[in-house]
């Protein structure tokens, strides 16, 4: 016999988040090609943003070394929730915060925004998230997340 799941433990329905939600934010100019058949933003482009964001910040602060370094960082996991379109030729700015690192893992968290969204820059048209498991660049086997790339990510994090 087959039950039926309880109302009780249904999650709630994602909201858009304000800007002070996140701790450090990255503008990008949003491109022709970015916009689809539908005239906004393709929803992939979100996830390049994501990558583009949380990358640049890692590189920048020295904490990650694309070319010659021993640990790289893997994508496990994302996810994004829409709540306004995103059209070009609008600036974003990416919130990026962390709400989670274990011992080989970071879960990042993202907000979009745009001067349109329901106030400049102030309330996010969408918001993701993703998880990096670090991993040796040769093995591809985790390892603990380097003390430098710890660092970097604190200053971030969500407390």
């Amino acid at each position: 016999m087959l039950s039926t799941p309880s109302t009780s433990s249904t999650p709630s329905r994602p909201v858009p988040e304000p800007r002070n939600a996140y701790h450090l934010f990255r503008r990008i100019d949003t491109r022709w090609a970015d916009n689809d058949a539908y005239g906004h933003v393709n929803n992939v482009v979100y996830y390049a943003w994501f990558d583009t964001a949380v990358n640049a910040y890692l590189i920048e602060q020295g904490a990650l070394d694309i070319h010659d370094g021993a640990t790289i960082g893997l994508v496990v996991e994302t996810h994004c929730n829409y709540f306004s379109p995103v059209v070009f030729p609008e600036q974003v700015e990416l919130g990026i915060r962390i709400a989670s690192m274990g011992s080989s893992s970071v879960r990042y968290e993202l907000g979009v925004f745009t001067a349109n969204a329901q106030g400049a820059f102030e309330i996010c048209a969408a918001k993701g998230h993703f998880i990096h498991v670090y991993v040796d660049q040769h093995t591809r086997r985790p390892v603990p997340l380097p003390l430098n790339l710890k660092s970097v990510l604190e200053k971030i994090r969500n407390d």
